[in-house]
């Protein structure tokens, strides 16, 4: 479950934008936003009926951006998402059944953890990438610093999502465990029915900027 090329990749740009979006239509001038902004990949989340559409949309017809699926809670969420040209899925918990299902999908998986006892089961499953989740209301960098002591020597490597912001970007991207953080505040709800397509590109260009200076990496 490492799928090196795919998390590297994920691991360069330091900021995967988390996304709930709600209609189709609104897909591909998404997309060109975050292309514009110099994001080019994000996690369309599975909290709405759009989802598995959306991310076909932009697999067609925006196949240059990384795309993944969040909130992949089941099997059958698993197999939508793969259907649907996601090249990765997260999810907010650890499910075994689910990162199995994923594995033999061949679509590699982000498990969500917030202890212990959680990431010591995503290594068992082969995951060496998991999503710190919630991250700011489970103890924030602190936390994660906390997390990474015992298990450094793995590999293993988070993902914080939930909280993070342009405010505390740099704070967790300094931690050398982490891998890249979920940006939920790229592409809010609001600004996707609005359709504040320069407001998402703006800080698109804001969170590359705080990567570039913090990792020094072209994104």
């Amino acid at each position: 479950m490492s799928h090196d090329p795919i998390f590297a990749e994920i691991a360069r740009h330091g900021v995967v934008p988390v996304i709930a979006i709600e209609a189709v239509e609104a897909a591909l001038p998404l997309a060109d936003a975050l292309l514009e902004g110099g994001l080019p990949l994000a996690e369309i989340t599975f909290r709405t009926p759009a989802a598995a559409a959306v991310i076909a949309e932009i697999a067609t017809h925006r196949p240059q951006l990384l795309l993944g699926a969040g909130t992949v809670l089941t099997a059958e969420n698993v197999q939508a998402a793969k259907a649907a040209g996601a090249r990765f899925a997260v999810a907010p918990g650890l499910n075994p059944a689910v990162v199995r299902h994923a594995a033999e999908c061949q679509l590699p998986f982000v498990p969500g953890v917030c202890t212990p006892s959680e990431i010591e089961q995503a290594l068992v499953l082969g995951c060496r990438i998991v999503k710190f989740f919630p991250a700011e209301a489970s103890g924030g960098v602190e936390m994660v610093k906390a997390l990474t002591a015992p298990y450094a020597h793995t590999g293993l490597r988070f993902v914080p999502t939930g909280g993070v912001n342009t405010a505390n970007l740099e704070s967790y991207l300094s931690v050398a465990s982490v891998a890249a953080v979920g940006g939920t505040w790229i592409a809010k709800p609001d600004d996707l029915a609005a359709g504040r397509w320069q407001t998402i590109c703006d800080r698109c260009r804001e969170a590359v900027a705080i990567v570039r200076r913090l990792r020094g990496v072209a994104t």
